[in-house]
């Protein structure tokens, strides 16, 4: 059985990636990097499987649409 997605805050994803929350920002308008999900009213994360997937292949990265 497989592990369940973890969701890791902000905190974790610059230091995963190595870029600034402006460049995650942008990437994120464009659809090159993957979107925040909302926690909280204030607080955001991402899926740990979505920022290890753009980490091994950046460029290769494309949001997938939800319908």
């Amino acid at each position: 059985m497989s592990e369940p997605d973890r969701i890791v805050r902000l905190k974790t994803v610059l230091a995963r990636t190595g870029l600034s929350r402006s460049t995650i920002d942008r990437k994120i308008a464009e659809g090159t990097f993957p979107a925040q999900i909302k926690l909280s009213i204030n607080g955001v994360g991402w899926r740990e499987s979505d920022v290890n997937r753009w980490v091994g292949d950046p460029g290769a990265w494309r949001q997938e649409r939800q319908v």
